[in-house]
């Protein structure tokens, strides 16, 4: 599948510097937009699972607190708070466009087993949006994922997906880093992803989030030896998914 206005069955994961500002509290205008257009999506007749970041970062924001806290029962606690939040605003938005939403938690200890295939497959045929986020209020070393782009490739795999879209605060992947290096361009196609484009994907996520370009890469990677291709893109105009679905090339895709 070359060409991503093909896909049917959809993978797409939305990070927290995508959902919300650096206080870590919702950026509702963004998320409004962006639940606008995936709801058109799937009027359309596109089949589509969501797995959305933001639970600890949005929780820490509710809480007040400057940033994400780093012990494992401030992250599960802020997760708790967070969880609520992001589901009813998900909830909310999703129904004035009449689409029912379902909250899906994983943990790496259930993700293949035939229960949740079964769960997925069924809230797939009745329509509804299934809306995964790891559970990080109960998850420990020995069953965490660790990071949303490594869950949705696995979730994308699970479902037999045919496209994993990650939106990023970045337009994809670049040949240097944007970020110090004005002249660096934009990698529009990326076959294969071999120790060079591994070695581009150095650096870090934003303060309220837990990846960056390097768990993106890994995820894509994933998803070349499950047979899908994966696009990495910005999420900062949640419009651009049109023109990916329209066939025209959007952000970095990664795979065949």
């Amino acid at each position: 599948m070359k060409n991503c206005a093909d896909a049917k069955r959809i993978v797409i994961k939305i990070g927290t510097s995508t959902l919300a500002h650096q206080t870590g509290r919702l950026n509702i205008q963004r998320m409004e937009r962006l639940v606008k257009v995936i709801a058109d999506l799937k009027n359309a007749g596109k089949e589509i699972v969501l797995v959305s970041s933001g639970a600890i970062g949005i929780g820490a924001g509710k809480l007040g607190l400057p940033e994400k806290p780093q012990d494992l029962s401030g992250k599960q606690a802020c997760a708790a708070v967070g969880q609520c939040e992001l589901m009813y605003i998900y909830d909310k938005y999703f129904a004035e466009y009449n689409h029912t939403v379902a909250q899906v938690l994983l943990t790496l200890d259930v993700l293949n087993r035939d229960y949740v295939i079964n769960t997925f497959t069924r809230l797939l045929a009745m329509n509804v949006l299934p809306i995964v986020n790891e559970n990080d209020t109960v998850a420990v070393d020995e069953i965490v994922v660790g990071d949303n782009d490594t869950l949705s490739a696995m979730v994308c795999e699970l479902i037999h997906g045919d496209l994993l879209v990650i939106l990023s605060d970045i337009d994809g992947v670049y040949d240097d880093d944007p970020h110090k290096n004005p002249d660096a361009a934009l990698i529009h196609e990326i076959p294969e992803v071999n120790d060079q484009i591994e070695a581009l994907a150095k650096g870090a996520g934003s303060k309220l989030g837990t990846g960056g370009m390097a768990t993106k890469i890994h995820a894509a990677k994933l998803g070349i030896q499950a047979g899908f291709a994966t696009v990495i893109m910005s999420g900062q105009q949640p419009e651009q998914l049109y023109e990916l679905f329209a066939g025209k090339q959007v952000g970095t895709r990664i795979g065949s």
